[in-house]
């Protein structure tokens, strides 16, 4: 049985490498670190009325406070990170005709026909079409074009799709 923590990453082992999102992903993560620095004083001031209890020990809302701030200001950090590594993923039309990120590629599986939008991990949503360029399909189809057929392992089994269009 495998024991799973609720920590995240090893904080001294900080991803250094770019950070692919597109122009509507960056504008939600501005979006985002506007809003936690907005509340951050609230939570600093609930924090300090909390902590005001007296015996921090046994003081449950304090506790409740300072992990609420903790979090808050974990994740301003790890915004104002992805922020300053961002590259913009360009969606529209691919000239080269060639997959790769911000690529939509039409491909057919068997009688069905599926549209991906290459990603970044951090804006996938297979349900919407958007796979992550890190994905086993999304890797798979990086550098590939009309007309070629790509082999995928998901699982114990291999699937055929053929690239009908990359736009």
């Amino acid at each position: 049985m495998k024991i799973f923590s609720r920590r995240k990453l090893d904080p001294r082992k900080k991803d250094t490498g770019p950070f692919y999102v597109t122009a509507q992903g960056l504008a939600g993560l501005k979006q985002q670190l506007a809003h936690l620095k907005s509340v951050l004083p609230g939570y600093i001031a609930e924090t300090a009325r909390t902590a005001a209890y007296g015996d921090r020990s046994d003081n449950a809302e304090y506790k409740d406070a300072k992990g609420t701030l903790r979090r808050t200001n974990y994740r301003i950090l790890e915004l104002e990170d992805q922020l300053k590594r961002a590259e913009i993923i360009k969606s529209g039309f691919n000239s080269s005709g060639i997959v790769e990120l911000g690529s939509t590629v039409v491909l057919s599986a068997g009688q069905s026909q599926k549209s991906f939008q290459i990603v970044g991990p951090h804006e996938t949503n297979p349900g919407e079409g958007r796979i992550s360029h890190q994905s086993p399909l999304g890797s798979a189809l990086l550098g590939h074009k009309k007309g070629d057929v790509v082999k995928v392992k998901i699982a114990n089994a291999w699937l055929e799709y053929g690239i009908l269009e990359v736009r």
